[in-house]
Order: structure tokens, then sequence, then C-alpha cells
């Protein structure tokens, strides 16, 4: 292929004289450009997902609109009820312990520079003896990644895996990232239900259901984000025996992991690693209350060393050294029928943000249309407030209080 001056751009013709690329300038009759054709083998999902229907899987810009609600002359506090970050709380001010280690490597003058794409080895071996506290056997430095947050995690692992013609299984409801994550890489995505009545559990059987020769993998989230339900060990073994039947990997989100109430205790899925192979993500976000830090991995928990030889891991590196490096809840259901003048989950949110000041995040935006969902990431005097608000704003739209003003 050579390169053709046009107009002073270039360009790049195939062998049939064609302009290559993702740029083409098409040429009028007098030399100069007429329109650009931006175009990109399978952009179609991109697009849709950039331009329009990225709010339908977007929390932030779902959030975004409801915070336009708000009515600015009120005079009550806006109770954010629907964000994932408690650091912004002095309640929930990370460890000091934390806070002192970080700012003593800072001084060391040693964590200036670039960090290696997969994390400093320190790092990865200090983490790889934490996470193995948990497991039947022993993770290496080479097992872990570290990552820029947890969010860089999905990315690596949806875009490693994501292939012409095969799909992954998403739960739904879900955390909407691994959906626009699969969208931006053109990977189908099939969901498989959680069942509210069974404490948000997996409907294994409609696993099998839905997976075919083309399912590459599934994920799973627990503890559970949007629900807040902890799966126990049985549940999670019945899981790995399906995965290793459809001979998919599991892909498991934990970054809630050990941030559980009551009796249930956390199991973590690399436990089941010698039945199925397990891409465990992590980060500091969550159990230590320091989203801003950026630090998140991708665990490869995989005794059989399946993904080594499938390269898997392999592709994670080389993902890893052409990116960004890292840095050195409860659901309440609504009963529309019960509510006047109120259309739909978002239409609640809004309504409920610009009388209330209430701020609440939507199902819809989470896979379960008609359901809103609630966290108590924040100071207790503000969430009795925030339910109180609530509970005032349905009293104020129950169909009955209005018709027994007749």
């Amino acid at each position: 292929m050579a390169p053709t001056q046009q107009n002073g751009h270039a360009a790049v013709e195939n062998g049939n004289g064609k302009a290559h690329g993702d740029a083409v300038c098409v040429e009028n009759g007098n030399g100069h450009p007429k329109a650009w054709r931006f175009a990109r083998a399978g952009s179609s999902v991109k697009e849709r997902a950039m331009a329009g229907e990225g709010d339908k899987i977007s929390i932030r810009a779902v959030r975004f609109k409801i915070m336009a609600s708000v009515e600015e002359r009120g005079p009550r506090p806006v109770l954010p009820l629907a964000h994932g970050d408690p650091s912004v709380f002095p309640a929930f001010r990370t460890a000091v312990e934390a806070e002192d280690a970080v700012a003593a490597a800072l001084h060391t003058g040693q964590s200036n520079c670039y960090a290696a794409g997969v994390g400093l080895p320190a790092a990865r071996r200090a983490l790889a003896e934490h996470l193995s506290h948990d497991l039947p056997y022993k993770l290496t430095t080479d097992d872990i990644f570290l990552t820029a947050g947890g969010t860089q995690a999905i990315e690596v692992v949806i875009s490693v895996l994501a292939k012409p013609g095969t799909n992954i299984l998403l739960p739904k409801p879900g955390y909407p990232n691994y959906e626009a994550r699969a969208a931006f890489n053109n990977f189908e995505v099939r969901h498989f239900d959680l069942v509210p009545e069974k404490g948000w559990e997996i409907d294994v059987d409609s696993l099998e259901a839905i997976a075919d020769e083309n399912t590459t993998a599934m994920v799973l989230i627990n503890p559970n984000n949007p629900c807040g339900s902890v799966y126990s060990h049985q549940h999670l073994a019945k899981v790995a025996e399906v995965a290793r039947k459809l001979g998919i990997l599991i892909i498991s989100d934990e970054v809630y992991g050990n941030l559980v109430f009551g009796s249930s205790p956390f199991i973590p899925m690399g436990v089941f690693g010698h039945v199925v192979p397990v891409l465990t993500i992590g980060s500091l976000s969550k159990r230590w209350i320091v989203p801003g830090w950026r630090l998140g991995w991708v665990a490869a928990c995989d005794p059989n060393k399946i993904l080594q030889t499938s390269k898997i891991t392999a592709s994670i590196t080389n993902f890893l050294n052409v990116s960004t490096d890292p840095a050195t809840f409860i659901q309440v259901k609504l009963n529309l029928y019960l509510l006047e003048g109120i259309q739909d989950d978002v239409d609640f949110c809004c309504q409920l943000a610009k009388e209330e000041s209430v701020i609440l995040c939507p199902g819809s935006v989470l896979g379960m249309e008609n359901w809103v969902r609630i966290t108590f990431a924040i100071d207790s005097s503000s969430l009795l407030d925030g339910l109180k608000r609530i509970k005032s704003f349905c009293e104020r739209h129950n169909k009955k209080n209005l018709l027994n003003g007749f």
C-alpha cells in the first residue's frame, strides 16, 4: 500500500486504489473534500453506546439526569442515596494507617516513575499472599495483574475475551459497566436472572438455557452489586459446576469482598478454581473507601493453569503493556399502580429529586425496571432523613390519599 496526497491530507490506498483506514476523504470535482467518512468495522454497536443509547447503560448519565431535577431553591440539603462513593462523608474516611503508608511511600521519592504495565513486583507479590489466605492453594506474583481501578480491570478482561461471534453471560440486574464495555468490543451479551425471592441467587438453570458453543464466560458479582446479596458456598459450588459443564470461565467481581453484614460469610469464587478457571476482579475502592486512588487488580485463580495454556493471561499482560499503568445496598421495589402520576422508575427518581431533594438510582439502569436502589453508605442521620422524605413523597402520591380528597 502506498500513501497518496489529497488536498493536503494523507491517505493510504489498498489494493483496489481506495483509501484504507478510519478516516476516508471523499473528493468532489474540485479536489476539495466533500465529506469525511469515519468508519471502523463493527462500529455500529459502539456508536449506539456513545450516542444516546449509552444513557441506558450509564449510571452516571442517569444520575446526572436525576440531579438536574433537584430544585435549586430547596431549603433542605440534597441526600445522595444513589452514589457509590461514601468517602465524601467524614464517617467513612479511610484508615489513618493507609494514608500514612501512602505518604511514607511518596516521601521515599521512589514512586514518582511509571510502574510496570502489570504492576510493581512487590505489590503483586503482597496481593498474591493476601488473596491466598482465603484459598485452598497459593497464588503467585504471575497470577496478579494490577490495574487503574476496578473499572480498568473490567475493560482488560472484557477486551481480552471478546472475539467475533462470541458471547458473554451477564447477570440481570447487574453492574452496567460490563454491558457498556461489551458493547464497545462488539461482544454479544446474554442475560441470566437473579431471583429476588431467593435472595438474588443466580437462576442456574437459565445459564444452560442461554449458553451455546460460542459462550466464552459469565460474570458473577459477589457480594452483589446492586442487590447486596452474599452467595453461599453451596450456591457458588453449583455455579462452578455448571460453568465447568459449559466449558466457560467465570469472571468474579469481588470489589465488595468481605464487606458483609450478619452471619453470611464472604466466599471468594477462587475457592472453586480447581473446578473452573476464575478471573477475580478486585480493588481498593470499596473495602478501603479510597476510589480516588484508582488501584484494582485481576487475579487468575486457576491452579490447573488453563488460563495460561489458553494464553488468556498472556493476553492480559499484553493489553496492560499498551494501556494505562496502575497507580504506584438495598432494594426497594416500586408498585406504580399505587402511585399517581409516576410513569416508571426513572420518573419516580426525577420527581423525588425535584420534590424531596433525595437522589436514588433507578433499577432500569441496572437491568431491573421499576425497582430503585438505595445505598446506605452515608451517615446514619442523613439516611434516616432520606427514608422519611421518601415516605413523605410516596404518601403524597398515593392514589388512596388522592381519592380520599373527593
